[in-house]
Parts: structure tokens; C-alpha cells; sequence
């Protein structure tokens, strides 16, 4: 019997996660950060469709600092989103709320590898709060 065929998406699912877990915590990363709360929406591509949402709290101490989801769609290959920069981007400014959109650039599925793009759409708010120390 032949070796079963590596699954793409698991495995590009299992690096990225492993590079989640090895980045420091936002507590290491941003000391002055005190709370992180993040509003997500999925959308299909166009903006189309709502197809989830999510509103996600920080536990500032554990919550990794590389900042990365995975896109909605099952289908997906290679795709979702790193909101890592503009995190960064927020504490470093000591922004109180950011708002964005980000596009999947993952294929929209194995068929379409090279050929057609994911295009899901991410929405983003992050709500930040900071202590006093500077």
C-alpha cells in the first residue's frame, strides 16, 4: 500500500501554529499592554456574505504575540491572516482601537493552486488598553 498523499492544508496549518506557539507572549512583548479586546468577522470574497464572527479577550500573560487565524473557508489552502504588524503597529502608536481589513491570499482550493486566490475577507477591531508605565 502506498504512503497516503501529505495533506497541504494540515500541514501548512501545523507550521503556522507552531510559529504562534513560539513567539513571545504579549506580555513579554508589550509590557506596557494591559488588555487586548479583538471583534472578528468573516466575510466571502467581495464582502459579500457575513460567515462568522468572533470576539476574542486576551489573557494578556498567555496570549501569543504573533497574531495569525486561519482562514474560514475549509477549502482554503495555504491562506489566512497575521494581524501580528498591525498589533505592533497599535502598541507601539499606543492606539486605543485600530479597525481593518485583511484578504486571504491562500488558493481558493487544491484544484486552484496557482490559479485562483482564497479572497476571503477578514474585519478586525482591536480594542487596547495600557498601564502607566511607559
Amino acid at each position: 500500500m502506498p504512503p497516503p498523499k501529505p495533506n497541504l492544508r494540515v500541514e501548512y496549518r501545523k507550521q503556522e501554529h507552531e510559529r504562534v506557539m513560539a513567539s513571545a507572549s504579549l506580555a513579554e512583548k508589550f509590557p506596557t499592554l494591559k488588555s487586548l479586546t479583538v471583534h472578528l468577522a468573516y466575510l466571502t470574497p467581495g464582502g459579500g456574505h457575513q460567515t462568522g464572527e468572533l470576539k476574542y479577550t486576551a489573557n494578556i500573560a498567555n496570549a501569543r504575540s504573533v497574531f495569525r487565524l486561519d482562514c474560514s473557508s475549509q477549502e482554503c489552502l495555504c491562506g489566512g491572516h497575521d494581524l501580528s504588524q498591525q498589533l505592533a503597529e497599535a502598541v507601539a502608536q499606543r492606539r486605543k482601537t485600530i479597525l481593518g481589513e485583511a484578504t486571504c491570499q491562500g488558493w481558493y482550493n487544491k484544484q486552484e493552486i496557482n490559479r485562483a486566490r482564497c479572497l476571503g475577507i477578514l474585519r478586525y477591531k482591536f480594542v487596547l488598553s495600557y498601564s502607566g508605565r511607559c
